[in-house]
């Protein structure tokens, strides 16, 4: 395993501790609105401590971009560590034990590094750059669908972007009238790694932010799939649109979109 991917694992770990065993205590979790249908809790700034406390030990000279901390570090750096320290926080706080701490590393503006850990679970989802994605140390591979036919796509519901919500619907409608069923599951890390991991076919969510899918980006595309915007494009990482899965299938649910969009979905 590369260095500095073995630092990013012990932090997801120690990030992971910290999450399950507020999970058994969820009467003594503090949570907060930070904005529309957004949610932070203690447990979530607790993570992101550990987490940034062990990269900054290891490489103090490193930046670092948190979403509930914002940004550590000079700006000056070749390397930016991108951190979601619980990606899932609704499903956290309501009980729901699927959720993921999300750590990624970018080298000259390249995804180089990545994990996402399912503290639950104890699944440890890895990439390097050049060097394929594991699942607990194991190889694996995007499925090899050929088109929608038979497939499980996963999505994200535009819950904080409810002014795209008739495009979306749209789209919804004709995706799920291509493959064989839709899942929702509130995780987008999470959602990213079973692509790469072949149980889910694919994935598209409006307005996601970089820390939710920096990660799972790079371990998709170490197991053989593609991400891109809804236009086919690399504009993903300012407009937070993201679709993926194996080269076949996201062509697939590229052409199935495309004519459900509206203008500010094609930037």
């Amino acid at each position: 395993m590369h260095p500095m991917l073995n630092i990013a694992v012990r932090a997801a770990r120690s990030a992971g501790n910290i999450i399950a065993r507020a999970s058994g205590q969820l009467d003594m979790v503090q949570t907060t609105q930070k904005g529309t249908n957004d949610f932070v809790t203690n447990v979530d700034k607790e993570a992101e401590q550990a987490i940034v406390q062990i990269l900054r030990k290891s490489y103090p000279d490193h930046d670092i971009v948190a979403e509930e901390g914002g940004e550590y570090g000079s700006n000056n750096s070749d390397y930016q560590w991108v951190i979601d320290p619980l990606d899932g926080t609704a499903n956290f706080i309501k009980g729901i034990p699927h959720y993921a701490v999300s750590i990624a590393l970018r080298y000259r503006g390249k995804l180089d590094q990545a994990v996402i850990f399912d503290p639950l679970r104890g699944e440890v989802f890895t990439a390097s750059r050049g060097g394929g994605a594991q699942l607990n140390g194991r190889r694996i591979r995007v499925s090899n669908a050929n088109d929608l036919s038979g497939t499980i796509i996963a999505t994200g519901f535009p819950f904080k972007h409810k002014h795209h919500l008739d495009a979306y619907s749209e789209c919804f409608k004709s995706m799920l009238t291509n493959a064989a069923d839709m899942r929702r599951t509130g995780s987008a890390a999470l959602d990213l790694a079973y692509v790469a991991a072949g149980r889910f076919d694919g994935f598209w969510e409006i307005g996601l932010k970089p820390w939710d899918f920096a990660a799972g980006e790079l371990i998709l595309r170490e197991a053989g799939g593609l991400v891109s915007d809804f236009v086919g494009g690399n504009n993903h990482l300012k407009s937070g649109n993201i679709v993926a899965g194996n080269p076949k299938v996201l062509a697939a649910m590229l052409k199935t979109i495309r004519p459900h969009l509206t203008d500010s979905l094609m930037k």
